[in-house]
């Protein structure tokens, strides 16, 4: 067997998967570019591991290893997606800034007074 055919399919998966992550704004359709990223590592495993004739399959037991994190994160991560749909009605990634810092108004340092109502009464101090 040649080595260049799995490794080209696997750019080809691991370049479909990276266009995913980075050009999507679905969330799920995101979750599932990262599955193809990981297939694509999952192929040069067990590619390499063939081809070097290795007499443990190391290749293959890090494949399986790759395959349970995978579906762990693919669980999580399908239940944070849906908590997020039923809490905001969308699963645009995009829409998500409520915990970036700057979407939070009257954020301090270290989380002080991170609540709206807390900087709401701030400025009504303020200006009183």
């Amino acid at each position: 067997m040649h080595l260049a055919y799995p490794a080209v399919l696997a750019v080809l998966l691991f370049s479909i998967g990276l266009y995913g992550v980075l050009g999507r704004r679905n969330a799920i359709l995101v979750l599932m570019s990262v599955e193809l990223m990981l297939n694509a590592v999952n192929l040069n495993l067990v590619a390499f591991d063939v081809w070097l004739r290795d007499t443990l399959h190391a290749g293959q037991a890090l494949t399986l290893f790759t395959i349970t994190i995978a579906a762990a994160e693919i669980g999580i991560g399908l239940a944070i997606v849906l908590l997020v749909y039923r809490n905001r009605g969308s699963s645009d990634v995009d829409k998500l800034t409520d915990l970036a810092e700057n979407g939070l108004a009257g954020t301090g340092p270290a989380g002080a007074g991170s609540t709206p109502d807390a900087a709401a009464d701030e400025k009504a101090e303020a200006t009183a």
